[in-house]
């Protein structure tokens, strides 16, 4: 799809109340669920009674586990064909409002309310199928939803670092103006390289297309 981004702030909703629940300020997703995080695997070791090393392994595991959510929702959800025009108000409402207007610093993590429910039911998820350990597991799944959005905002804010974070910079960049249908992962693209969704570097093709000639 075509870049379409835009200056400036979209708008979801004519209703100014329901205007505002779109929009937060990102230190408050990121402070409520490193908290949350840390405070599950805390949980796990001192009231469940499991040991910091299997405590600690499935908080990484419950992070590993969120950056391939975030990539399927991101690839399944948010980019959902829009065929039809409820179709394309849903795909505007979840996303697209983000793909038009990307440095809307207030749009760059789910609401707060939406967010709380959401990591609810997930924890009460990985209690249920990891059992005791889903504690932990679960604040790893926060704690990589933070993150992300850390990743996402810093992305979208900031000139890309001279380090090797320099590499996520430049993925989520192809995504948002070469195609979006390709290079789904934010906060890695691990899950690209390995569902064959990663886009071709666009000078590496423009190379490509002059050998052709």
């Amino acid at each position: 799809m075509a870049t379409r981004h835009q200056p400036g702030v979209g708008r979801i909703f004519k209703n100014p109340f329901l205007e505002a629940l779109t929009r937060t300020h990102i230190a408050v997703p990121l402070t409520l669920f490193w908290c949350a995080g840390i405070l599950t695997l805390w949980y796990s070791i001192a009231r469940m009674g499991i040991s910091w090393l299997s405590s600690i392994a499935f908080f990484l595991c419950g992070a590993l586990l969120f950056t391939l959510v975030e990539y399927l929702m991101h690839r399944y959800m948010y980019h959902i064909p829009a065929d039809t025009e409820k179709r394309k108000r849903f795909q505007y409402v979840i996303h697209g409002v983000h793909h038009d207007h990307p440095r809307d610093k207030s749009r760059l993590a789910l609401p707060p309310v939406l967010s709380v429910v959401l990591a609810i039911l997930f924890i009460a998820l990985f209690r249920v199928v990891v059992g005791p350990g889903g504690y932990a597991f679960g604040g790893g799944f926060l704690f990589g939803y933070s993150t992300y959005l850390l990743a996402h905002y810093c992305i979208h804010m900031y000139k890309p670092p001279k380090n090797f974070l320099s590499i996520i910079w430049k993925h989520h960049n192809l995504h948002h103006y070469v195609g979006d249908d390709g290079a789904f992962g934010v906060s890695s693209p691990l899950w690209d390289y390995i569902f064959g969704t990663m886009p071709a570097d666009p000078k590496k093709k423009a190379a490509a297309q002059q050998n052709l000639l």
